[in-house]
């Protein structure tokens, strides 16, 4: 470690941070209710994805497609970059959990309102009250997003924190897979059945935030202090944070990356509702069969995962470009295959990235470790995103290239991150 870095409170692990050794049923039972409450958001997070349901939902509304071209950004840039400003008042909080339920509920109280634009409203009036719903959305994700970490990290230990996240993970792809299977039969295919989708979306999100707040959180300490200086302090002073957020920028590009592909697959000549389903249910499995076992995988070697999802993830990217190039193109199986391994990758990143950042965060930083990490990437990913829509003037195939590239480059990266032992030694 440099000499700046000797200023920085120690990273330490859970039992020193818990203050005692008995806590296994403590923590038995809040494993459980992270669980649940994280697998309810995970099914609600897959019916209302602002990427599928929520543009198809504009569409039969008959909104601009401007409108509809705002979702995604609106859904990113706001759950990412008011972090900074919520970790501000989650230090001001004894309790980390309330921030998170709150936020939970929010969400539902927005989805539910997205659900009542769609059943009462139309064209461009729709479109708007959807985006502005959309947001407030965004915005109380921010604060599930900064919160959940220090709440973890209080109440779960190290060997259990990937477990857990990716045990609801899959959990809640279970509920995505069953969404899936009834849009490719066309269960859900008019517009009222996608508003219900919206609304039970509306209704799991404030189900979860009853759970969690049933958490048996001590009390934290609270702190007042600058949060610019603070934030410019451990960014300067810490180079393991910064080298992580390298990392993680990279392999946002597996984020990033999906609708490239399904781009270069739109030849297939499937129905709209049938290319819906499949990429719901590709998603959804990859969740299903992966997440849990990305999640013991990070509890042991975060960055490995980190590394093996970024390598996996610009394999998959580079290979559908050069299937693009090929007849195989045209195949039924090829992009949902492809499709399906980027995101195993996918789902790697998110387990890994959640799973180190608690773990290489100091005591009572967590949150604002979280919030420099995710302000940061949500910047990336609106620059991301504008220059993947800039290339793809010249095709989706220099896209998905340049995205392969810095995807195996974010995997050989995070390789020269901390191991779990050397955390654990500064503990």
């Amino acid at each position: 470690m440099s000499s700046a870095d000797t200023h920085l409170p120690k990273r330490q692990s859970f039992e020193r941070l818990s203050g005692a050794d008995n806590l296994s049923d403590t923590e038995n039972e809040s494993g459980r209710r992270m669980v649940t409450a994280l697998s309810l958001t995970k099914v609600s997070d897959g019916l209302l994805d602002p990427k599928l349901v929520l543009s198809w939902l504009l569409n039969a509304l008959g909104a601009p497609g401007v409108l509809i071209g705002a979702l995604v950004p609106i859904r990113e840039a706001g759950a990412l970059l008011p972090q900074g400003l919520l970790s501000a008042r989650l230090q001001r909080l004894e309790y980390r959990k309330r921030m998170w339920v709150a936020g939970s509920a929010v969400q539902g109280l927005a989805a539910l309102a997205i659900a009542a634009c769609g059943l009462l409203l139309d064209g461009w009036p729709a479109g708007l009250g959807i985006c502005l719903a959309l947001a407030v959305l965004a915005v109380a994700r921010a604060g599930c997003s900064v919160s959940f970490k220090e709440v973890q990290g209080k109440l779960v230990g190290r060997s259990r924190r990937g477990a857990v996240t990716g045990a609801a993970a899959s959990a809640g792809a279970a509920g995505v897979v069953v969404f899936a299977v009834l849009l490719m039969l066309g269960l859900l295919e008019d517009r009222l059945a996608l508003v219900l989708a919206v609304g039970l979306a509306g209704v799991l999100w404030i189900s979860a935030a009853v759970v969690f707040a049933g958490l048996p959180e001590a009390p934290s300490k609270t702190r007042d202090d600058d949060r610019g200086t603070e934030f410019a302090r451990l960014w300067s002073e810490d180079w393991l944070l910064r080298r992580f957020v390298v990392v993680r920028a990279l392999l946002v590009t597996t984020a990033l990356a999906p609708p490239y592909l399904v781009m270069l697959s739109a030849g297939q000549g499937e129905g709209v509702l049938r290319s819906l389903g499949t990429l719901v249910l590709a998603s959804a499995l990859a969740s299903l069969l992966s997440s849990y076992v990305w999640g013991r995988l990070s509890d042991r070697s975060a960055r490995l995962v980190l590394c093996l999802s970024g390598v996996v993830g610009g394999i998959a990217m580079a290979a559908m470009v050069g299937l693009s190039l090929t007849p195989l193109k045209a195949t039924i199986w090829a992009a949902p295959l492809v499709l399906f391994v980027l995101m195993i990758a996918y789902h790697g990143v998110r387990q890994a990235r959640s799973t180190y950042l608690v773990d290489m965060s100091p005591k009572d930083f967590r949150g604002n470790y979280a919030a420099i990490a995710n302000t940061a990437v949500g910047g990336v990913l609106l620059v991301g995103g504008l220059l993947g829509a800039a290339l793809a003037m010249v095709g989706a195939e220099l896209v998905l290239a340049c995205f392969a590239v810095l995807s195996v480059i974010g995997g050989g990266l995070a390789m020269t991150l901390y191991s779990a032992r050397q955390l654990a030694e500064e503990a």
